[in-house]
C-alpha cells in the first residue's frame, strides 16, 4: 500500500493557549479521499498547518509520498494543491493576471488547464477577483490548486461557499481527480453529505486527538446507533459501547457492529449511523474515558473501548 500522506504522533502546542494537538496519527492511501471532521477548534486547521509546514510541530513525523518534506523541498511542495476557506488572492488581480503569476511559481503550471476550469466554473478571465462572490472565489482557488497538476489536494472547507448545485458539480471534479491512482484528497469539511458522496475514509478529531479513523462504508453499513431508555442503557454490555450521547428522553449509543446489536438487543431501536450523528456523539464536551477503541485504516478493530460520559 502506497500512501500520499502519513502522520505519526504529530503534536503541537501554542504559547498562551491550553489547546494541544496530541499525537495525531493517520494515513491517507494514494487514490483515496479522506474526510477530516471535528468541531470548531478541534485541531483540523492546526493539523493542516503542520502538514504544509506553515506551523512548526513540536514532535512527530509527517511524510508525503513516503518522504518527509523540508522547508527547501520545492518539488514536493508542487505536488500539493491547497484550498482554504477565505480570500486566497489579491482583489486587484484578474484571473488572467493570476495565471501569469502562477506560471512563474509552479514549474508544472498548465495555463490551458486553468482556462478549462475557468470555463467549467463560469469564471471571467478579465474580471477583478475583488468583484467575485465568495462562491466564485472558492471556485477560482480550486482551479488554481488543480492547474499545476498536484498529486495531493488539501481542502479546508473548500465547498462551504458554494450553492448546492455548484457544490455537487465540484464534488464530481474531485472524484474525477482521484480517478487517477496517484491522486489523493484530504477534505476538511462540516458538510457531511459531501463526505458521504466522495470520501473513502473518515477521520474524526476532537480536542486535538484523533478519536476514529475508519472506512466510510464501514461507518455507514456496520456502525449503528442504539436508541435507549435509561434502564435499557444500564443493561447494555459495556464491551458493545463505542460512545454515547444523552438526550432529553433517550440515550444514543454508538456501536460498531449493527448485526450483533440487532441480535443482542432486539427490543431496542437500531438505526444506521450517519456521519453527522456519529460526529455529534463523538463531540460530547465532557468525555470520561474507560478505555480507547482504535480502528486502523482498514477497519481492523483492536481490543480497546471508548466511552463518553456526561
Amino acid at each position: 500500500m502506497n500512501y500520499a500522506l502519513e502522520l505519526k504522533e504529530v503534536s503541537k502546542t501554542y504559547d498562551n493557549s491550553d489547546f494541544v494537538l496530541d499525537k495525531v496519527s493517520f494515513s491517507l492511501p494514494q487514490g483515496a479521499v479522506m474526510g477530516f471532521v471535528g468541531e470548531n477548534g478541534a485541531g483540523k486547521t492546526t493539523t493542516i498547518g503542520c502538514i504544509l509546514n506553515t506551523l512548526f510541530r513540536d514532535s512527530g513525523e509527517i511524510r508525503l509520498f513516503g518522504k518527509e518534506m523540508n522547508d527547501d523541498d520545492i518539488e514536493l511542495r508542487e505536488d500539493i494543491g491547497v484550498v482554504y476557506d477565505g480570500d486566497n488572492f489579491p482583489s486587484y488581480l484578474t484571473a488572467g493576471q493570476l495565471s501569469n503569476i502562477m506560471q512563474g511559481i509552479y514549474s508544472k503550471w498548465d495555463n490551458a488547464l486553468f482556462q478549462k476550469y475557468l470555463n467549467t466554473f463560469h469564471l471571467s478571465k478579465g474580471q477583478k477577483i475583488g468583484k467575485y462572490s465568495k462562491g466564485m472565489t472558492m471556485k477560482l482557488a480550486i482551479a488554481v490548486a488543480l492547474a499545476h497538476h498536484p498529486k495531493l489536494l488539501i481542502l479546508d472547507e473548500a465547498t462551504s461557499g458554494l450553492d448546492p448545485v455548484m457544490r455537487d458539480e465540484m464534488l464530481d471534479v474531485f472524484l474525477d481527480f482521484v480517478s487517477s491512482e496517484e491522486h489523493s484528497i484530504l477534505l476538511s469539511s462540516h458538510i457531511t453529505t459531501d463526505l458521504e458522496k466522495v470520501a473513502d475514509y473518515i477521520t474524526f478529531i476532537h480536542n486535538g486527538k484523533i478519536i476514529l479513523t475508519e472506512r466510510k462504508d464501514n461507518l455507514i453499513y456496520n456502525y449503528a446507533i442504539l436508541r435507549c431508555k435509561e434502564k435499557q442503557f444500564a443493561e447494555l454490555d459495556t464491551k458493545d459501547i463505542f460512545a454515547y450521547r444523552r438526550q432529553d428522553y433517550q440515550i444514543d449509543v454508538l456501536v460498531t457492529n449493527k448485526k450483533l446489536a440487532e441480535r443482542k438487543y432486539s427490543g431496542m431501536v437500531v438505526d444506521h449511523a450517519k456521519i453527522d450523528e456519529i460526529m455529534l456523539i463523538l463531540d460530547e464536551r465532557r468525555p470520561a474515558m474507560r478505555g480507547l477503541l482504535r480502528n486502523n485504516l482498514y477497519g481492523v478493530i483492536e481490543n480497546i473501548k471508548i466511552v463518553f460520559a456526561l
